[in-house]
């Protein structure tokens, strides 16, 4: 068993990994784009193999927080995108709402 232990900002950016078949995301992101990046570089022409995405969020932890927030992120940015007619990424930025989230 090899295993690459790497941040996922760092490890959505630049680096095809195919030779991975399970990644464990430890760090959720506000952000559901960069999740979703870092989630791509193992899912890359030349897979061979099924990719497992595994999670760990623990209760009344900010992750779980992050986690409701990427959520409520994902949602507008599909009903924007579908009111649009078109596609492409999520939000990019935390509203003063979004912030106060992690201090309640």
């Amino acid at each position: 068993c090899l295993v690459f232990l790497i941040s996922l900002k760092a490890g959505g950016l630049g680096l095809n990994l195919t030779a991975a078949s399970v990644v464990f995301l430890l760090d959720p992101w506000w952000n559901p784009a960069a999740e979703d990046q870092a989630l791509k570089r193992a899912h890359r022409l030349g897979q061979t193999r099924t990719v497992e995405v595994k999670r760990l969020i623990a209760r009344d932890t900010v992750e779980e927080t992050i986690l409701a927030l990427q959520a409520k992120k994902q949602k507008l940015a599909d009903e924007a995108l579908a009111a649009a007619g078109g596609t492409g990424g999520s939000a990019n930025a935390l509203s003063l709402s979004d912030l106060k989230l992690f201090f309640r």
